[in-house]
């Protein structure tokens, strides 16, 4: 890795636990609006229905506001919860306040921070909120580690989009070969990065089972090793 100098993380399920926080936000919410409705049964069967809905989004198959609505939705009508659209949309809005509230980091992230920091340029691309994510980075005391952030609303496009990548590098004044991407999802950050043309390491926490020829590390500190 000695011709790397610019290191792009991404930001929710790589740095910043994003299922601890969430469960922490509804959490606060069911005991303020829906006591009867048990956190960790809801969160079980949201975090599926989360993702899939993501996968949507990420490929413009879904907006930003049908997100919002329907994983709630999907996730009520699972549990047989009746709720109102009227509370959906309350608990939509309470909950992207809520989220950043919670600093919950993946074991490591602060030790490998300064690590990397010490030697290298750091930088975000993320497909999240950006109302959402500065507050994540602030929140958790990490925003000060990275040189630039690229939201997907900025670039106008989210990962694997390739445009993405190319507005991330022109921010960060990075060339492709000095370049690598570090995330969480095989297809937008792995391959979404492989496919432009820069390196990629997928954070596999959950150790599920990727092609041999992609780097991968199970814990954060294993991002040593590389650099």
């Amino acid at each position: 890795m000695q011709h790397i100098t610019d290191i792009f993380f991404d930001l929710d399920h790589t740095l910043w636990d994003f299922d601890k926080n969430s469960e922490l936000a509804f959490d606060k919410i069911f005991k303020e609006q829906h006591p009867t409705v048990d956190t960790k049964q809801f969160v079980k069967v949201y975090a599926p229905i989360n993702q899939a809905c993501w996968k949507l989004y990420q490929v413009d198959k879904m907006s930003h506001d049908e997100l919002r609505y329907k994983r709630l939705r999907d996730s009520f009508d699972a549990l047989n919860y009746f709720i109102s659209d009227e509370d959906i949309d309350k608990m939509a809005v309470d909950y992207i306040t809520f989220l950043p509230e919670n600093n919950m980091l993946f074991d490591g992230a602060i030790e490998v921070l300064d690590y990397l920091n010490a030697k290298y340029k750091l930088h975000i691309i993320t497909n999240g909120f950006a109302e959402v994510q500065y507050k994540k980075l602030k929140n958790s005391g990490i925003s000060d580690y990275f040189i630039s952030v690229t939201n997907s609303e900025m670039a106008g496009v989210k990962k694997p989009n390739p445009k993405i990548f190319e507005y991330a590098l022109l921010k960060a004044n990075a060339e492709k070969k000095n370049a690598i991407m570090i995330g969480d999802c095989i297809d937008a950050d792995v391959n979404g990065a492989l496919d432009f043309g820069i390196d990629a390491i997928h954070f596999n926490e959950s150790k599920i089972e990727i092609p041999n020829h992609i780097k991968q590390v199970n814990h954060l500190i294993e991002l040593k090793k590389y650099f």
